[in-house]
């Protein structure tokens, strides 16, 4: 369901002269980078609910762009994240795209923002296309039909909501933005400039103006069973420390085995880009096995699968996600 233009201007218009922006020095490091435990109250995460926005998700069909999928669960996302957020303080960024066969696919970002009164701000970020193409499936003949992708988009998208409806009954303690990113997993394996669409035009054309959030955490495949998350390499690289107190909060919660204290691989994704393109130090918590060396990036076995679909969520995975993130954001960012 995209907004009318005149929407569009209002929301612009009322973001830009709430925020006071700031802009960061460091590239590397979030401005107050200072996290202790505050005492505060932590609203209770419910992994059933974001179980259920994730299959709300996958019941859409694949969400490639071009597919019906694709739009019924746009127009979702914006009804979802309007009930939470207000009517108002939901933008959808569209752009195109020229797709390998030559046709022009519609697409869009869709942001949330929340306390927008407040000039200190994160983002929150995930992907909520589907890979269109099953290029690692075992079954030749499905490797050209798009996946379910539960996990890879569902999952991310499915825990950012049940954020905005914490954010909606308990607001934040600082102004927080949710990212919805169109067109992550596009293109094919070897042509990366094909990848990360949505997250390159936001960087290239950001709706606010010299927007400069503290940072931004990535969630991307963060919902399936046996799920482990490696301190990721580009994340570690561009904000160590926002990645060491998240990681923290994690082993402070006794989920030391998903949130392992080793460094994983240097994975490619929509926060590489925003880091590149924007400064704004941005980490990602993603699934991959640990690395055998530096340049490997191994995946769990239903990435680019058909086996990418309700069966391999797991609310326990869900639920650990959850708690670290409300943690962090309502009990540790001063």
């Amino acid at each position: 369901m995209a907004m009318p233009l005149s929407s569009y201007v209002a929301f612009i218009s009322i973001l830009f002269f709430s925020i006071a922006l700031q802009v960061c020095s460091d590239k590397k490091e979030p401005r107050n980078m200072t996290f202790v435990d505050r005492g505060r109250d932590v609203p209770a995460f419910s992994a059933d609910s974001a179980y259920q926005f994730i299959a709300e998700q996958v019941a859409f069909g694949p969400r490639n762009p071009g597919s019906e999928g694709h739009r019924l669960t746009r127009d979702y996302l914006v009804r979802k994240l309007q009930d939470y957020a207000g009517q108002h303080a939901v933008y959808v960024q569209p752009f195109t795209h020229t797709g390998y066969d030559g046709d022009t696919y519609d697409m869009s970002n869709i942001i949330a923002s929340f306390r927008p009164e407040l000039s200190d701000r994160i983002m929150l970020l995930a992907h909520w296309d589907t890979r269109p193409r099953a290029e690692k499936d075992p079954d030749p003949r499905l490797r050209h039909e798009p996946i379910p992708g539960a996990d890879d988009g569902g999952s991310g998208v499915g825990v950012l909501l049940e954020l905005a409806r914490i954010f909606h009954d308990n607001p934040p303690p600082l102004g927080v933005d949710i990212i919805l990113f169109d067109g992550e997993d596009y293109g094919h394996e070897s042509d990366l400039d094909s990848y990360f669409l949505g997250s390159r035009h936001w960087s290239e054309f950001p709706p606010v103006p010299g927007y400069r959030p503290r940072f931004g955490i990535l969630l991307d495949m963060v919902g399936a069973k046996g799920a482990v998350f490696p301190k990721e390499g580009f994340s570690m690289q561009y904000a160590p420390r926002l990645v060491e107190e998240v990681w923290s909060v994690a082993s402070e919660l006794g989920f030391e085995q998903l949130f392992p204290d080793q460094r994983g691989s240097q994975v490619a994704d929509d926060h590489w880009i925003i880091n590149r393109k924007t400064g704004i130090p941005t980490i990602n918590i993603i699934h991959h096995k640990l690395p055998q060396s530096r340049y490997e990036v191994l995946f769990p076995d239903h990435w680019h699968t058909h086996k990418d679909d309700l069966e391999i969520i797991s609310t326990e995975t869900l639920q650990a996600i959850g708690d670290v993130m409300t943690t962090f954001i309502y009990n540790r960012i001063l």
